[in-house]
């Protein structure tokens, strides 16, 4: 066990120094921003993850504050200054629900029209073993605002107020301490294996890894120290292993299918015979649960085209396969938890929950249909009006579909749980209106779950 340990060990020390040097590539990306900005989300958290520069643009807002803004012109977040403001900006983040009312809402600031919208009407393949076969959809015309009630029949599928399911408490996880890489690696890839997701393993604690461990506390009874790497390891060792792997690149991986690149204009989308990943990273740190960046890091110089290469890889462990019966999507935590018959906490996830724009429903729906691997229908009148498409477009499957590998539309028309093409942004970014979890959490709750399962939105 001593000599298990200590190869693990040294293992993930090697894979810590290469996560330093990445993380303070990206800080230096930038150029613009101070070096110990704070960034801060529309919703009054503290952004735990610094944004690549190819994917946001650096603006400024009617206030004059420096705002990130996403190609879709959402708000990613606000540059909140530097050393003197952190320790207010942190006491301040404490409560969002005040901090939300102080002016950090942008729907007025005059940003693009977002360009991405979910859903479209979604087809796709159903698992044999579903309870019953799901009825097809009907589809409804949209209000003027996408997903916001316009009158109170817009919410009559939903229970009276009183009725609304309530917020659990959950057992607040320690703080962790200044911890390498390798050792928050070691705790992802545990509680990724035990069915407590922390998103994409990229060796960075966050917030992500807090609601996980909270998670994992909630269900379990017990009390997991993260800081403990000890205990972490030897949980490890009954579970699997050593988190991190090693894997053989194979002709079909270095085959693809894959695509060069995936455009902005659904109208290009649709021209594309599908929307598989673009590269052999993308869709091995995909299969291994893991930060595109982060595999790079761990195979430095590595070519992944070349069949027979041998890698590092996160060794994440079995899929969970219990029957799901209750999932409850909590807005405020930004989480899905999912429950059995007997009403255990069986697996949790982070998840990207609504927006403001388009906030999700509150109240109880159900599940009204499941699909694996489906294609998604744009349709102007019912979606939202995305560049000068007004036409219904077909986009053929893939993970880098609107919807990812995955849609479970709910009895709420419009809205469903559903996979994204970009796993790093969940639960960090917003979305417009449904619930989004990275592919992989997104496949094993579909297949937990039936036509009927009780969904519960808590605000």
């Amino acid at each position: 066990m001593t000599f298990v340990f200590r190869t693990g060990l040294a293992l993930l020390a090697a894979v810590s120094a290469l996560a330093l040097a990445s993380a303070a590539q990206a800080q230096d990306s930038y150029g613009r921003l101070p070096p110990d900005a704070v960034l801060m989300t529309p919703q009054g958290e503290i952004l735990d993850y610094v944004p690549e520069s190819a994917d946001v643009q650096i603006m400024r807002d009617r206030r004059g504050r420096t705002v990130l803004v996403d190609a879709w012109g959402n708000v990613v977040a606000t540059v909140m200054g530097s050393g003197r403001q952190r320790n207010e900006v942190r006491r301040r983040a404490v409560n969002r629900d005040v901090y939300g009312n102080q002016g950090f809402g942008f729907s007025d600031q005059g940003y693009p029209d977002p360009a991405y919208s979910d859903p479209g009407d979604v087809t796709g393949s159903i698992p044999d073993y579903r309870d019953a076969a799901p009825p097809s959809v009907e589809r409804q015309e949209l209000p003027d605002s996408f997903g916001v009630p316009q009158d109170e029949n817009d919410m009559a599928a939903l229970p009276p107020e009183e009725s609304v399911p309530q917020r659990q408490t959950l057992p607040e996880a320690a703080q962790i301490s200044k911890k390498s890489g390798a050792e928050i690696t070691a705790l992802q890839v545990f509680l990724d294996r035990e069915g407590f997701s922390p998103g994409v393993i990229d060796g960075k604690s966050g917030s992500n890894v807090t609601k996980a461990i909270e998670a994992w506390q909630q269900a379990t009874g017990e009390t997991l120290d993260p800081n403990n790497t000890d205990d972490i390891m030897e949980r490890l060792r009954f579970s699997g292993g050593l988190p991190i792997t090693t894997y053989t690149i194979t002709a079909a991986d270095a085959a693809g299918p894959y695509v060069a690149s995936i455009p902005e204009d659904y109208a290009h989308k649709a021209a594309l015979p599908h929307l598989s990943f673009t590269s052999t990273v993308e869709m091995l740190g995909e299969k291994f649960h893991m930060d595109e960046n982060f595999l790079r890091e761990l195979n430095p110089g590595v070519d992944f085209t070349v069949p027979g290469t041998i890698i590092k890889v996160i060794n994440p462990g079995e899929t969970k396969k219990s029957k799901v019966t209750r999932i409850v999507a909590d807005k405020y935590r930004k989480q899905v938890f999912a429950y059995d018959e007997a009403g255990t906490l069986i697996a949790a996830y982070p998840a990207t929950i609504g927006s403001s724009d388009t906030p999700s429903p509150s109240g109880t729906v159900q599940v009204d249909r499941i699909a694996l691997d489906p294609g998604y229908t744009y349709n102007p009148k019912i979606n939202f009006k995305q560049g000068a498409n007004d036409k219904v477009l077909t986009l053929q499957p893939g993970p880098n579909g609107p919807v990812g590998t995955v849609w479970i539309a709910l009895s709420k028309p419009t809205y469903g749980i559903h996979g994204t093409p970009e796993p790093s942004k969940i639960g960090k970014t917003q979305s417009h209106g449904c619930v989004r979890l990275t592919n992989w959490d997104a496949t094993e709750l579909a297949k937990m779950v039936s036509v009927g399962t009780v969904v519960e939105f808590l605000d």
